[in-house]
């Protein structure tokens, strides 16, 4: 590693330090060992605005820098581009990312590692979270699941460059990885919409499932949960408005035709469609109606929040009429009538924030108390 590499790595392994993101002198020295630049040397892309991003390769000015600063850096556009395939500038959806250092170290802190422990990473990346952690526990003690081949070819070249072989599977993560467990930890470096049962089969009673929980209106947090001798698993919400790409498998199914949302009945509604700007009310909406997705719509001259439910095919449609919000459903399930149960539930508790909050994941699903 060049002097200036060393010297950018200590900057802001000090940095996160005074911040306290770095809590224990282990996972100080762990990432003290792991060199961020090698998981980087494809290059990656930076925003040039709006939707709109922009090659950054490994001969260019800054971009060494870059990778030591607090940033997530997209590594992977639409699913297979990347930045040596671009000149100028493309719009498309970022697929995969290196995480910014600070969310990375502050979650494996929050895993609560002893050594000895056995520990299955969904999400394999650019393969930096992978060497931190096997850095700290030992190859043996890691492993470590890919969805996309690509990715997971490049993150074990990677690794091996640098004479570090954790256990590298190519899969679906949210199947986990049987064959290795049980596992004492299991932490996810992407999001999930619902905690697998899988996961929770092959974690020990006792042992902990690391992972941020968000869905199709775009609230996360991240959940430590406990799973338990009946096979369910329950904990609290961490906080920080923690904020991942969602799992493939996961991500929302395109809306298709849409329902005639002129359709149904209408009420008053005291819960109005703005409440869903706010983070921790979107949030809870998402356990309430967790298929939905929402769409803003122009119909009769007004600005309508619509909520589509994919799987039943349920919908709402909430606007303001002199000042009055209205609601409009219709479907086998209600769903405004569902968040504003959900809402009005967290109202009644004192809008307590997503700390104080326990998530607890059954075969019967996934629920949020206070």
């Amino acid at each position: 590693m060049t002097d200036q590499a060393q010297h950018l790595r200590t900057q802001l392994l000090n940095e996160l330090t005074a911040v306290g993101v770095l809590r224990t002198d282990e996972w100080k020295a762990a990432a003290g060992a792991v060199a961020r630049h090698d998981f980087l040397r494809g290059g990656f892309f930076r925003n040039a605005g709006g939707a709109a991003w922009e090659p950054v390769l490994q001969d260019d000015p800054g971009w060494l820098e870059a990778c030591y600063r607090d940033e997530s850096l997209v590594t992977q556009i639409a699913g297979t581009i990347l930045p040596q395939d671009i000149r100028g500038q493309i719009l498309r959806e970022p697929t995969s990312s290196s995480t910014l250092p600070s969310l990375v170290l502050r979650m494996l802190e929050d895993l609560q590692v002893k050594p000895g422990m056995h520990v299955l990473e969904i999400g394999t990346g650019t393969g930096y979270s992978t060497a931190v952690l096997a850095t700290r526990l030992g190859d043996d003690l890691v492993t470590s699941i890919e969805y996309d081949s690509d990715v997971a070819g490049r993150a074990g070249a990677a690794l091996w460059e640098q004479g570090i072989h954790p256990t590298l599977v190519t899969g679906d993560g949210l199947l986990g990885h049987a064959e290795g467990g049980p596992y004492d930890r299991i932490i996810a470096t992407c999001g999930i919409k619902t905690v697998p049962a899988a996961w929770m089969e092959q974690t020990q009673p006792g042992g902990l499932i690391l992972a941020t929980i968000g869905g199709w209106l775009h609230a996360s947090e991240l959940a430590r949960l406990t799973v338990h001798e009946d096979g369910t698993a329950s904990g609290p919400l961490l906080g920080g408005q923690v904020s991942f790409m969602l799992a493939r498998p996961q991500s929302p199914p395109p809306l298709g035709l849409l329902p005639d949302l002129g359709a149904g009945t209408e009420r008053q509604t005291g819960i109005g469609a703005d409440v869903l700007d706010d983070w921790t009310a979107r949030f809870i909406t998402q356990f309430a109606v967790p298929n939905a997705q929402r769409l803003m719509l122009t119909r009769d001259g007004r600005n309508e929040h619509v909520l589509v439910d994919v799987v039943t095919g349920s919908w709402a449609a909430v606007y303001q009429d002199s000042g009055q919000w209205i609601a409009r459903q219709d479907g086998p399930d209600l769903l405004w009538d569902t968040v504003e149960e959900h809402l009005d539930r967290w109202h009644a508790a004192g809008k307590p924030s997503v700390e104080k909050g326990t998530v607890t994941v059954t075969d019967q699903g996934q629920t949020l108390t206070w």
